[in-house]
C-alpha cells in the first residue's frame, strides 16, 4: 500500500510530465515548426474546447456525443459480464459445459473485432444494436477467458475443504469457487472495459453519426485538428477514469484481493 508521501510523490512526477508536454507543444506551435493545420496551439485548443462544451458540435450538445459512447460501452459490458462469467465459471468447474462453451471463445478470441463489423452492418444495420453486439463480442472473451482461469488456479484443497465438512456441488460452487474467481475474474473486466472502449471509437469512425469517435473522424473531414485532439484528450481521460474507478471498486468490495 502506497504511502500518503509515495502518493504526492507520483502526483508530483504526472504533473511534471504534463508540464513538460505543454511546455515542448507551445515551443514547437510558437516558433513555427509546425503548421497551425497539423497542430494548433494550446491555447487554440482550449478554445475549441470551451467552445464544444458551450456550443456542442454540429448542433448537438457536446455531451449527448459523449454519454452516448458511454452507453454503448456501458450496455455492451454489463451484458457481457452477465453473460461471460457464469460461462466461464461453468465452463472450467464443469468438463461438459467446457467442452461445449470453450471451443467457441478460443474461436472468437483472436479475430478483430472489426474484421466482423461489416457483417453485423449488413445483418443488423448501422444502428445502435450492431455497434453494442460488436462491444459485446470483444468484451465477452477476456471476461470469460478470466473466469476460466480464475477457476484452474484456485488451491484444490479449498474444495476439498468445503467437501469434507458437508458442503455440495452448489454450496462449493457458490461459496468457494465463485468469491476465490472474483479478483481475476475483476481483472478480466478491466481488460475488457479497455477492449470495448477502443473499440466504440474505432466502430463509430466507421459507421455512426454521432458519438466521440464519429466526431473525430468528421472533424478530420474539415481539418479540425484542435477539435480532433479536444476528442482525443477527452476519450484519455474518461479511459484513465474508468480503469481508476474499477480499481477501487475491486480494493472495496473484494478485500481478500491478493491474500492467501
Amino acid at each position: 500500500m502506497m504511502t500518503p508521501r509515495k502518493n504526492l510523490s507520483s502526483l508530483s512526477g504526472r504533473s511534471l510530465i504534463v508540464l513538460g508536454i505543454l511546455g515542448l507543444w507551445w515551443c514547437i506551435t510558437s516558433s513555427h515548426l509546425v503548421s497551425s493545420v497539423l497542430l494548433p496551439a494550446p491555447t487554440d485548443v482550449w478554445i475549441a474546447m470551451l467552445n464544444l462544451f458551450r456550443f456542442g458540435y454540429n448542433g448537438t450538445p457536446f455531451w449527448q456525443h459523449y454519454l452516448l459512447t458511454l452507453t454503448r460501452v456501458g450496455v455492451a459490458v454489463s451484458s457481457a459480464i452477465i453473460v461471460g462469467i457464469p460461462l466461464g465459471l461453468f465452463s472450467s468447474y464443469n468438463t461438459t459445459i467446457g467442452s461445449l462453451i470453450d471451443p467457441i471463445i478460443q474461436f472468437l478470441r483472436p479475430i478483430p473485432p472489426l474484421a466482423y463489423y461489416t457483417l453485423l452492418i449488413l445483418w443488423l444495420g448501422i444502428g445502435e444494436a450492431s455497434k453494442v453486439l460488436l462491444l459485446f463480442l470483444s468484451a465477452l472473451p477476456p471476461i470469460y477467458l478470466a473466469a476460466y482461469d480464475a477457476v484452474s488456479g484456485i488451491n484444490i484443497e479449498y474444495r476439498n475443504n468445503a467437501a469434507s465438512l458437508g458442503a455440495n456441488y452448489w454450496q462449493i460452487f457458490l461459496r468457494v469457487i465463485f468469491p476465490a474467481s472474483l479478483p481475476a475474474i475483476m481483472t478480466g473486466v478491466r481488460s475488457a472495459v479497455g477492449m470495448a472502449y477502443t473499440t466504440i471509437v474505432s466502430a463509430e469512425m466507421i459507421a455512426s453519426t454521432s458519438g466521440i469517435g464519429w466526431m473525430v473522424i468528421d472533424a478530420s473531414h474539415y481539418l479540425k485538428t484542435d477539435v480532433m485532439i479536444v476528442d482525443i484528450v477527452v476519450m484519455g481521460i474518461t479511459g484513465m477514469l474508468l480503469d481508476w474507478f474499477l480499481k477501487q471498486f475491486s480494493h472495496h468490495f473484494i478485500q481478500w484481493q491478493g491474500r492467501g
